[in-house]
């Protein structure tokens, strides 16, 4: 193998770290809290959660198990899990925008805090190359390039995401220079409108008192 070989599997590496979203927070009984991820159309998405239990020589309690909800931009829901202690989901996104995983716990007495671990990848990150490699029996360079030519592909995909995002955004900043451009010119003739209208006021006001 050659020298280039680490560099371009750390280069791999570090681009595929930017597509995971790990995490561990806290949360109080009775509150929600919702994470949000902005994913392409078409990109796979996998995420696993767990609360980490407090006293390790008993099952989890039941005020610690929680409601988790994984919904579209558009509202549809991708996962739910009710009363659980831990899960995990994958879907292929449908549309683009933000998805959102939303965890609650019921309100009891004791209203405790639950520590939970979760974790969300999205896109190349998503895939399980372990698997990948050992059903494909194949060589180390071919699966060095094999990641590679998806982080590639992967970015790719991303350019062309963000330039039709942009396309997007300058059309809105057309729009709304066209609507300002618009509505100053009507409040010009509007104000131009009135000060005539004040201007004939006058003039008839004191043409009637005989002082023009």
């Amino acid at each position: 193998m050659s020298d280039s070989t680490p560099l371009l599997a750390f280069l791999t590496l570090a681009l595929m770290c930017g597509f995971t979203n790990s995490m561990r927070f806290e949360l109080r009984s009775g509150l929600t809290k919702c994470i949000a991820e902005d994913i392409k159309n078409n990109a796979m998405t996998v995420g696993k959660y767990s609360v980490v239990n407090p006293n390790e020589d008993h099952p989890i309690p039941d005020n610690h198990k929680l409601v988790v909800k994984v919904s579209s931009p558009s509202g549809n829901s991708y996962h739910y899990g009710d009363h659980v202690e831990s899960g995990n989901f994958a879907f292929t996104a449908a549309e683009s925008g933000d998805y959102t995983t939303c965890f609650w716990i019921p309100e009891s007495k004791d209203n405790p805090i639950v520590t939970i671990d979760f974790e969300w990848r999205t896109g190349i990150a998503a895939k399980d190359w372990s698997k990948v490699a050992k059903k494909g029996q194949v060589e180390i360079m071919e699966f060095e390039l094999k990641k590679l030519f998806d982080t590639v592909q992967s970015i790719h995909d991303e350019m062309f995401y963000l330039r039709e995002r942009e396309e997007e955004m300058q059309e809105l900043n057309k729009s709304t220079t066209s609507k300002m451009f618009t509505f100053s010119f009507l409040s010009i003739v509007v104000c131009l409108s009135v000060a005539s209208l004040q201007l004939w006021h006058l003039k008839s006001f004191f043409e009637r008192k005989k002082l023009l």
